[in-house]
C-alpha cells in the first residue's frame, strides 16, 4: 500500500527503467508492463485490492523479477488478500528472496494450520534473521503450549528476555498462565502490570476474563471487570447475562495476533505504517474474530488515506463484541472522512432508534450533528445523551463534558443565555477544569461580559493548562482588550506558534500587531488565518488585509 500518495505521473515514470514495449516485445511483457501501470494507477487511487491483482499478475508474467514479486507480496498483504500474500510469500521463499515480514506471514500461516513443527523451524528463522527476534519468547511458549510439549510458562520465563521482547512476555505471561490452567496466578500476574484505564488494559482484562468464563471462573471473570470503560461495562454485562463473551485469548493463534496487534500499534506510533500494517493484518489472518485486529488495521488505513479498505475492515467486526461502542465511532468517523457524511447521519439516528441506545449513541449523533453546523440539534442531543446518562445524578466526570459541549452548541445556535446557564452547570461540578473555565471566560468577553471577572476566569485556566494554544489565545485577547498589548503579544505569538492553523488565533494575533503599529506582521498574521477560513470571517479577514484594522474587535 501506498501511504505517500503518489501521482499517476510516479507510474508512468517506473516504467523509463523498463524495456520499451515494441512490436518486438513478447505478448506476455507487454502485458505485465500493463498489468504494472494498471497496478501504480489503483494504489493511487487507493483500490488495494486492485493495486494487489495488478502487482500479482505482474509478477507472474516476469517469473525472475523478484522485485515485482516482492511488490506483489506486500501489496497483497495491505489489501487484506491473504491467499495472494501467502502465494506469493511461498514464491520468494523458493526462490530464496522472502524478507523478515514474510518470515512471519509463513509462520502465521503454520500456526492457523497447527503446524507445530513447522512453526518452530520458523521461530527458528525468526531468531537468525534478527529483525523480529524480540518476538520469539511468546512465540515459543505458545507454539509449546499448542505442540503440548514442555512447560510453556517456564519457556517464557527463560533468562535473557529483555528490553522489548520483556514487555511484551509480560502482558503474555497472565493469559498463558490461565491457559494452562493457573488461573489464580494469571490474574495476579495481569493485575501486577498495572495499565492506566484505557483500550489497553480494557482488551487484556477483557481477553482475560472471556478465558476464564470458559474455564467455568464465571466470578473470576467478573472480577476482571471493574469500572465503567464502556467495552468493560458491555463485557460485565454480557456475563451478567450468561451469554458467551467474545474475545477470549487462550489459544496460540489469539495470543500471538494479540501480540502482533501490540507490535502493531506500537510500530505505527513511530510513523512506520506499512509495517504496523502488515502486523496487524497477519492479526486478521491468525485471529478472524478479533475486533482488536481490525480497529488496528482500520486505523492505519485510514490515516493512509484507504478510507473505504478502512471501512471494509471494520465490516468484520459483529454487532455482539464488547467494544462495538469504539467500532461504531470509528465507522462513523471514516464515513465522514471519505466524504459521507449523509450516510454517517443516518446510521448514528438509527442507533439512537434502537431498544437499547444510550447516552454514548446520542452523544455520537451530537458530534455528528455539530461537525455538520445543525448546532440547535447538537443541542437537543447533548441534552438526550446527559438524561440518559442520568442527569442531575449523573457522574460528575459524566455530566460536566456534556453539558460543555451542550453549552457550545447552543451558543453556536446563537442562544448565550441558555448556553451560559449550561456553562455555569459544568463550572460547578468541575471548578478546574481548563475547558470549563476558558469557555465561561471567553464567552462573556464576546458578549461583552464582566471583563475583569471574565478575563479571571481565563487566567485561572491558562494556570491550570499553560501550553493550551486556546487557552493562551483567549487569555492575550483578554489583555488586547484591556489595552495592554505588551502581555498579549507575547501569549498570542506563543499561542500561534502552539496552532499554527488555528484562523482566531492568527487574527486576534494580527490585530494586536496592527494595534502596536506592526503593520507588516498583522498583515502576515490575518493572511495565515485566512488560508482556513471561510465565509463571514473570510470577507472581514480581506477587508482587513486590504485596509488594517478599520472597525473595533
Amino acid at each position: 500500500m501506498s501511504f505517500t500518495r503518489p501521482v499517476l505521473l510516479a507510474a508512468i515514470a517506473a516504467l523509463a527503467v523498463a524495456p520499451a514495449a515494441s512490436a518486438d516485445t513478447p505478448r506476455h511483457a507487454r502485458s505485465a508492463i500493463a498489468d504494472y501501470v494498471h497496478a501504480r494507477v489503483a494504489d493511487d487511487l487507493g483500490q488495494l485490492d486492485v493495486a494487489a491483482a495488478g502487482f500479482a499478475a505482474a509478477a507472474d508474467g516476469n517469473p525472475g523479477n523478484t522485485s515485482l514479486a516482492l511488490r506483489a507480496f506486500r501489496q497483497s498483504v495491505a489489501a487484506g488478500d491473504m491467499a495472494l500474500g501467502l502465494r506469493m510469500a511461498h514464491q520468494l521463499d523458493a526462490s530464496g528472496s522472502l524478507p523478515p515480514d514474510g518470515t512471519l506471514l509463513l509462520l502465521s500461516e503454520s500456526i492457523a494450520k497447527r503446524d507445530w513443527k513447522q512453526a518452530k523451524a520458523l521461530t527458528d528463522r525468526v531468531d537468525r534473521e534478527k529483525l523480529f527476534s524480540f518476538l520469539s519468547p511468546v512465540l515459543r511458549a505458545w507454539i509449546a503450549f499448542g505442540a503440548k510439549q514442555g512447560d510453556p510458562v517456564a519457556l517464557l520465563d527463560a533468562g535473557g528476555v529483555t528490553g522489548l521482547a520483556e514487555t511484551y512476555a509480560a502482558e503474555q505471561r497472565g493469559l498463558l498462565l490461565i491457559a494452562v490452567g493457573k488461573e489464580t496466578a494469571g490474574v495476579a500476574a495481569l493485575g501486577a502490570l498495572q495499565l492506566p484505564d484505557g483500550g489497553r488494559s480494557a482488551r487484556l482484562r477483557i481477553a482475560a476474563a472471556a478465558a476464564l468464563d470458559q474455564r467455568h471462573e464465571r466470578e473470576a471473570a467478573l472480577a476482571m471487570l471493574t469500572g465503567d470503560w464502556p467495552a468493560i461495562a458491555r463485557a460485565r454485562a454480557t456475563l451478567t447475562a450468561h451469554h458467551k463473551l467474545r474475545g477470549a485469548v487462550d489459544t496460540p493463534a489469539t495470543a500471538i495476533a494479540e501480540l502482533f496487534v501490540r507490535v502493531a500499534a506500537d510500530i505505527n506510533k513511530q510513523q512506520a505504517a506499512p509495517l504496523a500494517l502488515h502486523f496487524a493484518r497477519v492479526a486478521t489472518l491468525l485471529a478472524p474474530d478479533d475486533s482488536a485486529a481490525w480497529l488496528v488495521t482500520a486505523s492505519i488505513l485510514s490515516a493512509g488515506g484507504a478510507q473505504d479498505a478502512a471501512l471494509d475492515a471494520l465490516g468484520h467486526t459483529t454487532p455482539d463484541d464488547p467494544f462495538i461502542s469504539t467500532i461504531r465511532d470509528a465507522r462513523l468517523t471514516l464515513l465522514v472522512r471519505a466524504g459521507r457524511t449523509d450516510q454517517a447521519l443516518a446510521e448514528a439516528q438509527a442507533a439512537t432508534t434502537a431498544p437499547e441506545a444510550g447516552s454514548r449513541d446520542w452523544s455520537r449523533l451530537a458530534d455528528l450533528y455539530a461537525g455538520s453546523h445543525r448546532p440547535a440539534d447538537a443541542a437537543a442531543a447533548y441534552g438526550r445523551a446527559l438524561a440518559l446518562a442520568g442527569g442531575d445524578k449523573a457522574p460528575p466526570e459524566v455530566a460536566w463534558p456534556l453539558l460543555l459541549q451542550q453549552a457550545n452548541a447552543q451558543l453556536e445556535a446563537g442562544d448565550w443565555p441558555a448556553s451560559k446557564v449550561l456553562a455555569s452547570r459544568a463550572l460547578a461540578l468541575a471548578p478546574r477544569q481548563p475547558a470549563v473555565l476558558n469557555f465561561i471566560g471567553y464567552s462573556e468577553i464576546e458578549h461583552g461580559e464582566n471583563l475583569d471577572g471574565a478575563s479571571a476566569l481565563i487566567a485561572r485556566a491558562s494556570a491550570l493548562a499553560p501550553d493550551d494554544p486556546s487557552i493562551s489565545d483567549s487569555l492575550g485577547w483578554s489583555w488586547y482588550l484591556r489595552g495592554d498589548l505588551d502581555r498579549a503579544i507575547p501569549l498570542l505569538e506563543r499561542a500561534a506558534q502552539g496552532a499554527p492553523a488555528e484562523s482566531d488565533i492568527n487574527e486576534h494575533l494580527g490585530d494586536a500587531y496592527w494595534k502596536a503599529n506592526r503593520r507588516l506582521a498583522a498583515r502576515y498574521a490575518w493572511r495565515a488565518a485566512l488560508v482556513a477560513a471561510d465565509g463571514e470571517q473570510a470577507s472581514r479577514l480581506k477587508t482587513k488585509i486590504d485596509f488594517g484594522l478599520t472597525v473595533k474587535p
